[in-house]
């Protein structure tokens, strides 16, 4: 099975609370390698594969196969979106008639990629009525026919995550496991660590570890997601993309952008004017700086649409001083 983005963890979080033996492996944790050469078994992998390792893997051919949206990436390596995009599309290139493609119906860029694709299709969507969809009126996540389970019974901030968890309820549907007991995995799910992940209330602010936003479109994810009024952290090494597209974004609930890192200027280049906006030096002056401007009921939202390589070793590190910062 192949995921993108969240998908997989929800999906294996499914697979093994329905007591099947199932892991995650690929381009989040453990190299699939590691799980070839170990001893252990397994009935279903949860597999998240990049472009590069789409584009690496001549081999490659899943049962069941995720794809929950396109949006440009990785622009430092690829010379165009268009070529990343034809990475991204080896994922149906040992396509067989059993195989199941489970797609985001209101992606009209997932749906022309998947476009002769050997196998069956299914789709999910956060507007119409689809094999798993999500119905606003009701407040509900529907599975066919049948009520799933209540908006408020997941415990994940933003559609984004209502749509991942449409489509892991798809796939693993199809591996065969009823909808009751998908119901009851999407209820125990917690967010991931580094994922839109509340690591805290201080003084009525809600803090928000998404470092691994390392893009705009992870970013943009984030925003969205935002209820409440909130302060954005934004920056470290830049990628290629300019921060331009989230200015409009931005004008309805932040009230403040904080620009630090190898990015920050080009952050105040693309934002200034557009949005109240300051830099920042260290990642403590960062911190020390959001939690003068944040109010009692707003967020802070560190989702930096940059990687991390500028002042911490990964994406990882870098959630984890903010949470260690939060909690002192």
């Amino acid at each position: 099975m192949s995921g993108h983005e969240d998908g997989d963890d929800v999906v294996a979080h499914l697979l093994s609370a329905a007591g099947l033996r199932a892991t995650t492996a690929g381009n989040i944790g453990r190299p699939v390698t590691d799980l070839a050469m170990s001893n252990e078994r397994y009935q279903w992998l949860s597999l998240e594969v990049s472009s590069f390792q789409l584009h690496d893997s001549p081999n490659f051919a899943p049962n069941i196969g995720l794809l929950t949206n396109l949006a440009p990436d990785h622009l430092d390596r690829y010379p165009s979106a268009d070529a990343y995009y034809a990475d991204k599309r080896l994922l149906f290139r040992n396509a067989s008639e059993d195989d199941v493609w489970v797609l985001n119906a209101d992606d009209q860029l997932v749906l022309d990629l998947a476009r002769g694709a050997a196998g069956r299709i299914v789709l999910f969507s956060l507007v119409k009525s689809a094999d798993a969809w999500y119905d606003t009126k009701q407040r509900l996540l529907r599975l066919g026919g049948e009520a799933l389970l209540k908006r408020d019974e997941l415990h994940l901030l933003g559609d984004h995550n209502v749509a991942n968890a449409l489509a892991a309820a798809l796939a693993v549907h199809e591996t065969g496991i009823p909808a009751p007991l998908i119901a009851e995995g999407l209820r125990s799910f917690r967010p991931l660590p580094h994922r839109l992940e509340p690591v805290g209330e201080v003084n009525g602010v809600l803090w928000i570890n998404d470092s691994k936003a390392t893009n705009i479109a992870a970013t943009t994810v984030a925003v969205i997601a935002m209820q409440r009024p909130f302060v954005l952290l934004l920056g470290g090494r830049h990628k290629g993309e300019p921060y331009t597209s989230l200015a409009p974004l931005l004008a309805d609930k932040c009230r403040l952008v904080i620009a630090y890192g190898e990015a920050g200027p080009l952050v105040e280049q693309d934002l200034q004017g557009k949005a109240p906006l300051e830099r920042g030096t260290t990642f403590e002056n960062v911190i020390e700086r959001a939690r003068r401007a944040a109010k009692s009921g707003d967020a802070v939202l560190l989702s930096p649409a940059c990687s991390s390589y500028d002042m911490f070793k990964n994406y990882e590190e870098r959630g984890a001083t903010f949470r260690r910062l939060v909690e002192a």
